[in-house]
C-alpha cells in the first residue's frame, strides 16, 4: 500500500518524505525534478513496544507504511503521462500545505493553505473529469453498437461521475457500492484517492498548543470531516531537528515545547488509518510482530498475511486483546480466565488482536 505526498513548491514536502523515510538521498540524487521517490517509513506504536516489554523477543518488527515523492503538483504536471502514472499508482495521498512565513523562500501571494487546497483540488478533478469524459465518449460509442448491461452500468456511474466532478465534488465523496468501485478501479481517478492534508507551521515557543490548533486556525476543519479525507499539522523544520537526535534527547526536545510525541507519528498513525487499515500481532520469544489487514478482515485472511499456507490450512485463531494480555501477564494466565479464546473462520480480527494461528499445514 502506497500513499503519494503532493504539494505545491517550496512547501515541504520533499524534505518531508526524507524526514519520513529516513531516505539519505543528496541533491543529485533529486538531480530530476520530476522524477518520484520510494522510502518506507515504519508504523510508530506502543502497543507493540509494551508486547515486546513481555516477552523480551530476540526481533521486534513493526508496520510500514510506503511514501511516494512526487514532483510539484500543477495543471502542467498532470498533463505529463510520467507524473500522472506516478500519482495513479498510489492508494492515498498525503497533500502538503505550506503554513509557515519565511522570506528565504519563495510564495506567490500571502500564505493561505486554504486556497492552495482548494487550487490542488480542483486540479485533481479536471484531470479526473477529462479521463471522465474519454472513456464516456468510448462507451457511448459501444453501446450504439451492442448494448450490454456492465457497458450500462458502467455508462451510469461515468455521468454520476461526470456530475460530481463539475459540481466541485471530488470522487472520494460520491457514494458507490463495493461493485460499482471495482467497475471503475482501473481508472485510478486522482480525486477518488483517501486524503490527508498535512499543515506544515512555523516554529514557535508555544508549538504544541500551536499544532492542536492549527486545523481550526487555517479553516481546514470542513475538508477535514469530509468522507475519506484528514487533517494535521506539523513543524518541518522541528521534526528535521528531531531526526537528528537519539530517543532521549527527542524526548527533552519535545518536551521543550510541550509535545508528547512527535508531529511524524500522527502523521505516519493518520495515513496508516486512511488507507483503511488494522494492525494485529504475533506475539513469542523469537518475535513480536505487527502485521496490517485491511479493516473487515477475517481471520484466515489474517493468516494468510503471515503465511499464504496458513490461510490455506487454517483451522482456528486463539485470540487475544493486547492490553487483556499484558493484563494477564502471559498466554497461560489468560487462557485460565478464559480472555484467550478460539475463534473460527468468520472471525473479523480486531484492532490490536494477538493471534496464534492454528492450522493442518
Amino acid at each position: 500500500m502506497k500513499t503519494g505526498i503532493i504539494g505545491l513548491p517550496q512547501v515541504g514536502k520533499t524534505s518531508l518524505f526524507k524526514i519520513l523515510t529516513r531516505a539519505k538521498l543528496d541533491e543529485h540524487g533529486y538531480s530530476n525534478p520530476r522524477e518520484a521517490h520510494l522510502g518506507v517509513a515504519r508504523v510508530p506504536d506502543e502497543r507493540l513496544d509494551k508486547l515486546a516489554a513481555l516477552y523480551s523477543p530476540r526481533k521486534t518488527t513493526y508496520a510500514t507504511v510506503e511514501y511516494v515523492d512526487v514532483a510539484a503538483i500543477g495543471q502542467e504536471a498532470l498533463k505529463e503521462t510520467a507524473f500522472l502514472g506516478n500519482l495513479r499508482n498510489v492508494d492515498a495521498l498525503i497533500h502538503v500545505l505550506r503554513a509557515f512565513e519565511d522570506d528565504s523562500i519563495p510564495h506567490v501571494g500571502a500564505v493561505d493553505p486554504l486556497r492552495d487546497l482548494k487550487s490542488v483540488e480542483f486540479d485533481l478533478m479536471v484531470s479526473d473529469l477529462t479521463q471522465v469524459e474519454k472513456r464516456l465518449e468510448r462507451v457511448e460509442k459501444d453501446l450504439r453498437k451492442m448494448r450490454s448491461s456492465e457497458l450500462e452500468h458502467e455508462h451510469a456511474l461515468l455521468l454520476r461521475s461526470k456530475d460530481s466532478l463539475e459540481k466541485e465534488q471530488p470522487l472520494r465523496e460520491l457514494e458507490m457500492t463495493p461493485e460499482e468501485k471495482k467497475l471503475i478501479r482501473g481508472f485510478m481517478f486522482l480525486s477518488q484517492k483517501p486524503i490527508l492534508y498535512v499543515l506544515n507551521i512555523g516554529e514557535s515557543v508555544t508549538l504544541g498548543a500551536d499544532l492542536d490548533a492549527a486545523v481550526s486556525r487555517f479553516r481546514l476543519d470542513a475538508v477535514a470531516q469530509r468522507p475519506n479525507a484528514g487533517a494535521t499539522a506539523i513543524c518541518g523544520k522541528v521534526e528535521a531537528e528531531l531526526a537528528e537526535m537519539d530517543d532521549a534527547e527527542a524526548a527533552d526536545f519535545l518536551d521543550s515545547y510541550g509535545l508528547h510525541e512527535s508531529g511524524l507519528v500522527r502523521l505516519i498513525r493518520k495515513s496508516y488509518e486512511l488507507l483503511g487499515l488494522i494492525s494485529f500481532f504475533t506475539a513469542g520469544e523469537d518475535e513480536c510482530r505487527a502485521w496490517t489487514v485491511p479493516h473487515g478482515s477475517k481471520a484466515p485472511q489474517a493468516a494468510g498475511a503471515i503465511h499464504s499456507d496458513l490461510e490455506h490450512h487454517f483451522i482456528r485463531a486463539e485470540t487475544i486483546r493486547w492490553d487483556n494480555l499484558l493484563e494477564a501477564g502471559s498466554e497461560a494466565a489468560a487462557r485460565a480466565r478464559g480472555t484467550l479464546r478460539l475463534e473460527g473462520k468468520d472471525y473479523i480480527v480486531q484492532d490490536g488482536d494477538v493471534l496464534h494461528i492454528r492450522h493442518s499445514g
